[in-house]
């Protein structure tokens, strides 16, 4: 089955064309297998449509996707043979843990969600009613990138506040980017050939969003976002975990309204918030070698709480197998990578060379525990198998 995967991001929509039966099934208890053919995986087409900065509301998505339609058509890729479409959703709270068919009823329980992630929820309900709207004669899936932590223990998900907190609020970490470490995990059993229920890995995505996440067995067990993806790692423009106490700080005083402190956390922090310029990694590495205060300070400080959050995710572990790189900066940063596993010395980690990695590898010296590797982030592919499934099964998981 040929899927139309949409990705909705808070600046542009990213889309692909899979063909669900190139797409290894998971490895999940299963010995690794030889390493996939990267170009049976790649995409039949691919399109992104550049929204600006937050600037969706005035974007159409209806048009955008209709666009995005005639041009897989011009790439040999028509509508007509398309069998579903997908869709990346970040927030499924507690009551989305399948993929589930997009319905009304669906996308107003997803809207009801968007106070959790206020970056993405309303992005995601805008682009599946446009989806409806474009191509109503398809099936439509959602898969939530929270359903992979549903295996969460509850002593990982659980915050040390009032119960009353949990209980009548739903505050507790939910967890992000698990479509992305779904498939890492079942990339770094190939690449390791060893059966994935055997490995215990950390798989840090770092990208404009950052986190870690510790599965054992392919199961999460620890991850550093929670009830919003706002906690945990310093990232391109959002904060990561700071003391709560800055919060109340700054709103007693008057110098934030609660609007504007949501702002500055979610926008304006991060790596541009410390470098004043920018959160591209690749720029902030060339102001560095020209001396740029700033810009040093924001990357030092990104590699230290990028090693602090793997560490922390290790100990949530019995063993630590492998730490698998993915996302933007972890894929294509070598520097940034080498200088994270410096870090991890005491940790017993082994120094990995500053050297770019085109394509997924094991990128430690051979023998080395725990390896290190890097994984291209492939969201598409879990959220087009998943979709596959529930439309060949014939019936919604909700």
């Amino acid at each position: 089955m040929r899927v139309l995967v949409l990705n909705p991001g808070s600046s542009s929509l990213k889309s692909s064309v899979v063909e669900s039966s190139a797409i290894p099934a998971e490895t999940a208890g299963r010995p690794g297998t030889a390493d996939a053919d990267s170009a049976a995986l790649a995409p039949l087409a691919s399109v992104d449509v550049d929204w600006g900065v937050d600037a969706t509301a005035e974007s159409d998505p209806a048009d955008d996707i209709r666009g995005l339609l005639r041009r897989c058509e011009a790439e040999g890729v028509p509508t007509a043979s398309l069998g579903a479409v997908g869709y990346r959703v970040v927030h499924g709270g507690e009551r989305f843990r399948e993929p589930v068919l997009v319905t009304p009823e669906v996308i107003e329980e997803v809207d009801a969600m968007r106070s959790l992630a206020p970056l993405h929820n309303g992005i995601a309900v805008a682009t599946m009613k446009a989806g409806l709207a474009a191509i109503p004669q398809l099936p439509h899936v959602a898969v939530f990138d929270t359903a992979f932590h549903a295996t969460l223990p509850e002593d990982a998900y659980r915050y040390p506040v009032p119960e009353l907190w949990y209980r009548e609020w739903g505050v507790r970490r939910y967890g992000f980017h698990g479509m992305s470490v779904e498939w890492s995990t079942e990339r770094a059993a190939q690449l390791l050939g060893r059966p994935a229920a055997d490995l215990r890995l950390v798989v840090a995505h770092l990208g404009s969003g950052c986190s870690v996440t510790a599965t054992d067995g392919g199961r999460s067990v620890a991850t550093s976002m929670g009830l919003t993806p706002l906690e945990g790692l310093m990232m391109g423009t959002r904060s990561g975990s700071i003391d709560p106490g800055i919060v109340f700080y700054l709103l007693r005083n008057g110098w934030l309204t609660q609007d504007e402190l949501d702002d500055q956390l979610e926008h304006q922090s991060g790596l541009v918030g410390v470098s004043g310029r920018t959160s591209d990694v690749r720029e902030l590495l060339r102001l560095e070698a020209d001396g740029d205060g700033p810009a040093t300070l924001a990357l030092r400080i990104f590699v230290l709480r990028a090693a602090e959050c793997i560490a922390a995710a290790a100990t949530s572990l019995p063993a630590l197998d492998a730490i698998v790189f993915t996302g933007g900066i972890g894929e294509n940063a070598a520097g940034m990578r080498a200088r994270i596993v410096a870090r991890l010395a005491s940790a017993g980690v082994a120094p990995i060379a500053d050297a770019p990695a085109p394509s997924d590898a094991v990128i430690s010296s051979p023998g080395s525990a725990p390896a290190v590797l890097r994984i291209e982030a492939r969201e598409d592919l879990v959220v087009a198998r998943a979709a596959a499934r529930l439309v060949e099964a014939g019936r919604p998981s909700a």
